[in-house]
């Protein structure tokens, strides 16, 4: 819900509500919102009460370096050890991506691209900063969801292509130059739509 943007920015999350929502237990989802508390997905505002962090002009930058900083390191390693059927799996789901933004689908969109971005990490063995950048990506959802519904798909680019035609040459530092891209034009496209 927080990755796909389900929950707003500064929407307040209530343990109740959630148990409701997601017919669960009170338990795994008091457990949940402990966790993505932790993670910074979730903000501790006192008083029991926790929302979904608003982010600010400054927290864009601060998530744009850790994410430049990570996420082309991670498609580095991946294009070393990325087996063909993977390439394969990342090229089907490239080809979801395209069609959540032809139909102008925001839910979709979000859902596919991390499934792209996820897959090539995952090739990289590297557990430890995968989710160092998993985490980095739930910071993002929703905000990510609120300049889509702004926005809609049509503006929505990637460099996912080049990612896979990099993979495909074995060139490591063309798959992690193809993803700098791809994630520094979306920060671009998130600090238009903040002004």
């Amino acid at each position: 819900m927080i990755l796909c943007g389900e929950l707003e920015p500064g929407q307040a999350v209530t343990i109740q509500g959630l148990v409701q929502e997601l017919d669960a237990g009170m338990t795994p989802v008091r457990e949940a919102i402990r966790r993505l508390t932790a993670e910074n997905a979730l903000e501790f505002l006192g008083n029991r009460r926790v929302c979904v962090p608003v982010l600010r002009a400054d927290d864009v930058e601060e998530l744009a370096f850790a994410r430049l900083a990570l996420e082309p390191q991670l498609a580095i390693w991946a294009a070393e050890k990325i087996k063909p059927e993977a390439i394969l799996e990342l090229e089907a789901v490239d080809q979801e991506v395209n069609r959540a933004i032809d139909r102008g689908d925001v839910r979709s969109y979000l859902i596919q691209n991390y499934r792209f971005h996820a897959t090539l990490y995952a090739a990289s063995e590297a557990r430890t900063t995968v989710a160092l950048a998993d985490t980095l990506w739930l910071r993002m959802g929703p905000s990510l969801r609120v300049m889509g519904g702004r926005f809609g798909t049509a503006t929505l680019d990637d460099k996912h292509a080049d990612a896979i035609a990099a993979l495909r040459r074995k060139d490591a530092t063309g798959v992690g130059a193809a993803i700098y891209a791809d994630i520094a034009q979306g920060f671009d496209q998130i600090r238009s739509s903040m002004s």
